[in-house]
């Protein structure tokens, strides 16, 4: 029977997008980490309801990092989004997105992936890629890639993780998995010590085995030189065991300010306006479709605006083409946008938790990487009860405050009453980790604390200076309790039945009285009136608001009052059966 705020913020622990339809034209907002926000946007168009998940964040700087990140240990495979978030959870908090389009049968991203300076996956040159700029700029052109090595002779062709050609040369690093491709002819030397894959750089290494049928393990600060076809007779003779080499990956046009990029497209918002058509290597079917979309984009001031479109969803969502999500950027502020993967990888996820309704028949689906934005400051969950009310009934009667730090920092913690005064502190010098607290809403002596509006506040500042705060609100109030139903099994005969219905007032109250379906659909207001305080009766006769019996099923009786101490809601579910006569 939970209590909570009519208007109540998205829980961050329950953040799990309901089956059901939002209302059209509703929008359901909630602060997801300081500085970033999630925002769910229900459109009514033509074509049927479309949902839109949103995140923003600053831009990227200081405590904000904009990243790719694999889901899985290395190119080869895929991940779910949610689990690659998890396992990131105690370093820094995440929201992000599915990443680039990527081969369904290995996971191979289409398009470029550069980490932390390092080029994991050649860019496609007919497609956009997004790069971030040194300065927090989102770079979204198309880029082409060259790799040549060179041996004890001239400068030959290279390619880069990359599944082996018939007849080529290809570097294979830690980030494409643990060893080579399975290959029963090719050619592999070993470079136990191999430097970062910085792109438009020499690279030079040294030759330290040679094995032949590939599956060879790629070393962890090392790589492999494989290759295949007419080529091997030449790296034999010009890169012997003891040879050194000289790699460089070079892109074009140079990206020297961008240290972080993966793949993606079409270009969907340039100078603010929407583009139709960016002549990019995508089926025009694949365009034209409505379907579930993810896109990434910023605003004039710098912010990054994260979306992903549900579909594939009659009635609850239907998705969007290529140009109505260009469209939906420049509705939302967007300067430049760019398109990720679609379809039933479309994916929004928040410190492990899913946001939005995925459309694959079970749900998320692993994807080859992912964009996310990093958070290195303090966060604060919201507290356990929207609506705190210790007033013995037994609901609501404790609140679970919590924060959580990602780098070892200096803490101060503290939950201050409408009064202005503090009731819990915690503070000190604190490892990385989650603190949590219980706070039942009474003082010394057992009686309950001011009623009103606390604050949960928290401050810390990290083992590099860098400061960061973080507030959750809740109100405490004692208004509603004590809501009975009799009985909880409703025999619901053809000429009907009674439901009483009892809450306790402390005070009078604005009160509706109302009957759900289990799907949250509006059966029946039984009452709604102005009540003074005391015990407040209600009855139900077992019919909607149009005369007819109900069917048999679970349902909810919903009490909900408004004072000026704010809204209130308190819930209970119970069983109808209905009988035959």
């Amino acid at each position: 029977m939970p209590r909570r705020a009519v208007i109540a913020v998205l829980a961050v622990c329950a953040c799990a997008v309901s089956t059901l339809a939002v209302p059209a034209g509703a929008v359901t907002q909630t602060t997801l980490a300081p500085g970033i926000t999630y925002q769910q946007q229900v459109r009514l168009t033509s074509h049927g309801p479309v949902v839109v998940n949103v995140i923003t964040a600053p831009k990227p700087g200081g405590l904000y990092r904009f990243m790719p990140l694999l889901t899985h240990s290395g190119l080869l495979g895929r991940g779910r989004l949610t689990a690659a978030e998890q396992k990131l959870s105690a370093s820094t908090t995440t929201a992000g997105v599915n990443g680039d389009f990527f081969t369904p049968g290995n996971g191979i991203p289409t398009g470029i992936l550069l980490r932390s300076g390092a080029l994991d996956n050649p860019p496609l040159d007919n497609r956009s890629s997004i790069g971030i700029g040194s300065d927090g700029t989102l770079r979204i052109e198309h880029v082409s890639f060259f790799g040549y090595w060179q041996g004890s002779e001239l400068q030959r062709p290279l390619g880069l993780n990359r599944i082996n050609p018939k007849s080529g040369v290809t570097l294979y690093t830690p980030a494409f998995g643990h060893a080579t491709p399975a290959a029963a002819n090719d050619l592999e030397l070993v470079l136990s010590s191999f430097p970062a894959a910085v792109p438009d750089v020499d690279l030079n290494a040294q030759v330290a085995e040679a094995h032949t049928g590939g599956g060879t393990p790629i070393p962890a600060n090392g790589a492999v030189l494989v290759a295949s076809g007419t080529q091997i007779p030449t790296l034999m003779a010009e890169a012997p065991v003891g040879q050194t080499l000289t790699i460089r990956l070079a892109l074009t046009p140079l990206w020297n300010d961008v240290t972080d990029a993966l793949g993606g497209g079409p270009l969907l918002v340039a100078n603010g306006l929407p583009i139709f058509n960016a002549l990019e290597s995508f089926p025009a079917l694949d365009l034209a479709r409505r379907q579930p979309r993810s896109a990434v984009g910023q605003t004039a001031d710098g912010s990054i605006v994260l979306v992903t479109v549900d579909g594939g969803r009659p009635g609850y969502s239907n998705g969007l083409t290529n140009f109505e999500l260009a469209q939906t950027m420049v509705r939302l502020g967007a300067v430049r946008a760019c398109g990720l993967g679609t379809d039933t990888a479309a994916t929004m996820a928040f410190d492990g938790q899913l946001l939005n309704r995925p459309s694959g028949p079970h749900g998320e689906t692993s994807v080859s990487d992912a964009l996310v934005i990093a958070y290195d400051g303090v966060l604060a969950p919201p507290p356990s009860e929207p609506v705190l009310s210790p007033n013995g009934d037994g609901v609501a009667e404790s609140e679970q405050l919590a924060y959580k730090v990602v780098r070892q920092s200096t803490v101060t913690a503290t939950l201050v009453g409408p009064d202005g005064q503090a009731r819990l502190t915690d503070s000190g010098a604190k490892a990385p980790g989650v603190y949590s607290f219980v706070w039942n809403g009474r003082n010394a002596g057992g009686t309950p604390e001011p009623e009103g509006i606390w604050h949960w506040t928290i401050t810390a500042t990290d083992d590099l200076g860098r400061s960061s705060s973080a507030e959750r609100t809740f109100q405490l109030d004692n208004t509603l309790g004590f809501l009975s139903l009799q009985p909880s099994l409703l025999r619901l005969r053809t000429q009907g039945s009674k439901l009483t219905i009892q809450v306790l007032l402390t005070r009078s109250a604005k009160t509706t009285v109302s009957v759900y379906s289990a799907a949250g659909n509006l059966i029946r207001t039984v009452l709604n009136t102005s009540a003074p305080a005391g015990t407040l009766t209600a009855s139900w006769n077992g019919r909607n608001r149009y005369g007819q019996l109900v069917l048999s099923g679970l349902y909810q009786v919903r009490v909900q009052t408004s004072t000026a101490a704010g809204p209130v809601e308190l819930t209970r579910s119970f069983q109808v059966r209905r009988l035959s006569k």
